[in-house]
């Protein structure tokens, strides 16, 4: 694992393949860390056209810095600088869920940054109605800081509009992977999401939330292709 310094907190982040292969970022959901993509990125770092994957802890998180303060927008603005940080001019970007909103924000404010999207079980940015009740620490120590949940609550719950409205700024080919009926992300919410953006595809691969780890195969059999540019197809009904 290493260490740096990006928007005046340190990130760590963890990496996998060869340092002169096209770079992969690995974006993780609110309660997990970077070595939640470890078997995905072992497989990418590996395969026919080995990757370069960064996954950093976003703020909050794992062994980043857990400053308090947890704005989507703090977080996409580490992640921005995290690339400058590790010289990437322009990456391929896998994100799930929290990770996943991150992203959007990153990919709408600066989309030269990103070549290829694929967005995880990723919740459109809208308002939940009902609105989410406050969560319930659970107890004893947690590998992220529970003021992150709160504030990304909140966030869930009321998300700046602007979020939203700028969907259509997300240009780059996207492949949006839902869930399927047993995740808690409602999938209409996934499938608004892939109808926004201007060059989105929708695949459905039926694992729930998790689908990189829960079916990681299905999750690779259409993440691969994709990356390279060919034709996706899934072993599930999209």
């Amino acid at each position: 694992m290493d260490i740096l310094t990006a928007n005046g907190i340190t990130l760590a982040y963890r990496t996998w393949g060869p340092e002169d292969a096209p770079p992969v970022l690995l974006l993780h959901s609110r309660g997990a860390d970077g070595a939640d993509w470890t078997p995905i990125a072992e497989q990418l770092a590996a395969g026919p056209h080995p990757r370069r994957l960064y996954a950093p802890d976003l703020r909050g998180h794992g062994r980043s810095d857990w400053p308090g303060t947890y704005g989507l927008e703090e977080m996409r603005d580490d992640i921005r600088e995290f690339l400058t940080a590790v010289g990437i001019a322009r990456t391929d970007l896998i994100a799930h869920s929290l990770g996943g909103l991150v992203a959007c924000l990153l990919a709408q404010q600066a989309p030269g940054l990103v070549r290829r999207l694929v967005l995880e079980d990723v919740p459109a940015p809208l308002p939940l109605d009902p609105p989410r009740p406050p969560a319930v620490r659970p107890d004893g120590d947690l590998p992220f800081d529970w003021a992150m949940i709160r504030a990304t609550d909140g966030q869930r719950n009321a998300p700046d509009p602007v979020w939203w409205d700028h969907m259509g700024r997300i240009t780059m080919p996207t492949l949006v992977v839902g869930g399927g009926p047993n995740s808690p992300i409602p999938q209409e919410q996934v499938a608004a999401v892939a109808e926004r953006l201007p060059d989105a595809r929708l695949v459905t691969v039926d694992a729930g939330h998790l689908v990189h780890e829960t079916r990681p195969e299905e999750f690779l059999a259409v993440v691969e292709p994709f990356l390279a540019g060919r034709a996706v197809t899934s072993r599930t009904p999209s």
